[in-house]
Parts: C-alpha cells; structure tokens; sequence
C-alpha cells in the first residue's frame, strides 16, 4: 500500500493485531467453514464465518470489548444507540469493566435485543421511529448528562475490534477471490477491509446493503453523505438511513463493490443456512449469503467468503421466517 494511501486510513493494522489478543476469546476464533451441499447448489465455493456463536449472538462483542479497553479512563458512563446487537457487546463488555452504560433503541426495536441489553445490565431507553431517531436522542441525551457517547461507526476502535475477523479469515489455506461483508453502519466491511487489502490485495471486499436501506451504497458510489427519508427492510441491524461520514471515508481505499440485495433473497439466505447448515441466522447476519445467490453467476467457480453477523430472533420471528416456510 503506497504511503499517501496508508497516510489516510484511521484504521491501523498494528491495532488490529493488539485487539485479536486482548479482546475477550469468547468472542474471537470463530468456526469458519464451506459445506459441500451448499457449494453445489451456488457453483462455487463459499467459506461461512460464523459469528454467532458466543454469548450475545453476534459479531459486535468484538468492536465493544476493544473500544472499552481503548477508553479513556475518566469515562465511567457510556451512552450509545443500537438496534440491539451493538448494544449487547457494549454491555456485555461495560458490565465486565464495571462501567454504566445507557442505550437508545427505536420503539420499533426488536425486543429480544431490547430485553436482551436489559439482562446484560444496560438500562434501555426506547426513543425514536428508527434507528438514526434513537441515535439523535442518545446524542442528546449523552450532551445534557455529561456521558460519553459512543457512535459505532465513527468511533475507529470499534472497527479495529471487528478487523479481527479479517485476520482471522486471513488464515485460510488460499486467498479468497472476494468477500462478502454485510453492510450497516460501516464499521465491519472497514475493519474486515482494511486488514484484508492489506494481506491480501487481490481479494475483492465487497459491501452488501439490504435494497429497503440503499443509504450506505449510494454514499458509497457518490464519496458522500446521502441520506435518504425511509428505510424499509426486515434487515435491522442494516437499516441505516443517515450514513457516518467517518465510517465512509475508512472504506473508501478498503472496498471494490457494494451490492444490494432484497428482502426475499435474505429469507431465502436465513432458510438455506438453516436447512444446510442448522444455524438460526438473522437478516442483517445473511446478505451475504444472499448476494451469493443472487449474483451467483458473479461468483462461479471462485472462492468467496462471507460472515454470518448475527442470530438474534425472536421466537415469533424464528417461526415465521424458517418454520413456517418448510
């Protein structure tokens, strides 16, 4: 990477590597694997990451716990806004650090993750229509009590903690010919990227949007901010209507592609990886997937990769979504 290039990235690689070693192992080293009978159906190989297999059932515990332990000392009270899996990491990790720690949540929220935050010692603060609503009263909120407000997204340690999937999909036998990465507020698809096109130039990281929530993309393909008025996707934890600036410009030297996928392709993402696979999959944990099927052509004969981000669903939904569908 050439010195102007690396000048600009927020994102170190050094950081990266502290965080795979301080960060709690309950959460790094997930299981990352191809299945045979999938490949078949896809024509190509695809690696799943499998990112759910930990206390709170999801990819965030990994940006939580290394931004807690990059915190500046004299902060004791954390505020933040989530659509519940965020918010779960930053709990599990304030709580482990003895720390307080308010969260926003639209009062559309899931609430599983809502009820889940709750029981990870957060006290939850349901405000706003969507997400970036619950984002705008925590800020508030965070200004008028004299917390500090935590911004996923923006703040960088937050995507070094999730770089370590990066590294950790690094290790496999052969270089992957792209990966796919869902695609919320930014800071995965920056961290997975900035360690990926570091190791491994060659390898395509490529962004995936649900087509409810294009926000990201747009701004993306643009080089800045573009909000749009509504969202409208199943896909919670991808359902940003107000892009962070910082989060777009770490992924800017770091990502080839963003693609977009529709809801019904994610369904049939969750279904695939619950009939093949037996993992119960949430829809911001399976574009991946569906951009796998979706572009498939894209892909043939390749070695692609992806992670499988989340798997919190309430019962309700598990039925619906994958029961009643077989």
């Amino acid at each position: 990477m050439n010195t102007r290039k690396e000048a600009t990235l927020r994102l170190s690689l050094c950081n990266i590597e502290e965080a795979s070693r301080i960060i709690d192992p309950v959460f790094t080293c997930s299981p990352q694997f191809s299945s045979d009978p999938l490949n078949d159906q896809l024509g190509f190989e695809l690696v799943h990451k499998v990112e759910t297999l930990n206390p709170i059932r999801s990819f965030k515990g990994r940006g939580a716990d290394y931004f807690v332990h990059k915190l500046e000392k004299n902060a004791d009270w954390l505020v933040c806004a989530s659509a519940g899996n965020f918010g779960q990491g930053l709990a599990y990790a304030t709580a482990k650090h003895g720390l307080k720690l308010t969260v926003f949540a639209a009062e559309t929220a899931n609430p599983l993750k809502v009820e889940r935050m709750r029981r990870l010692g957060a006290q939850v603060m349901t405000e706003g229509y969507d997400f970036d609503e619950a984002k705008q009263a925590a800020r508030d909120y965070a200004e008028k009590s004299g917390a500090r407000f935590v911004e996923d997204g923006r703040d960088v340690s937050i995507a070094e903690g999730a770089g370590t999937i990066g590294l950790e999909l690094s290790r496999w036998p052969k270089p992957f010919d792209a990966v796919l990465i869902p695609l919320g507020n930014g800071a995965l698809l920056a961290g997975v990227g900035r360690w990926l096109k570091a190791v491994s130039p060659q390898t395509r990281v490529i962004g995936v949007c649900a087509r409810g929530a294009p926000a990201m993309e747009r701004s993306w393909r643009a080089g800045r901010v573009i909000a749009t008025e509504t969202i409208n996707t199943i896909a919670d934890g991808l359902a940003v209507r107000i892009p962070i600036e910082e989060a777009l410009d770490d992924m800017r030297f770091v990502v080839d592609d963003i693609l977009l996928v529709d809801d019904q392709m994610i369904l049939e993402a969750m279904r695939m990886l619950f009939r093949e696979l037996g993992l119960v999959i949430e829809p911001a944990g399976a574009p991946g997937v569906a951009a796998a099927i979706t572009y498939r052509e894209r892909f043939a004969e390749k070695l692609i990769a992806t992670i499988l981000c989340g798997g919190n669903m309430t019962e309700e939904q598990v039925h619906r979504w994958l029961f009643d569908s077989l």
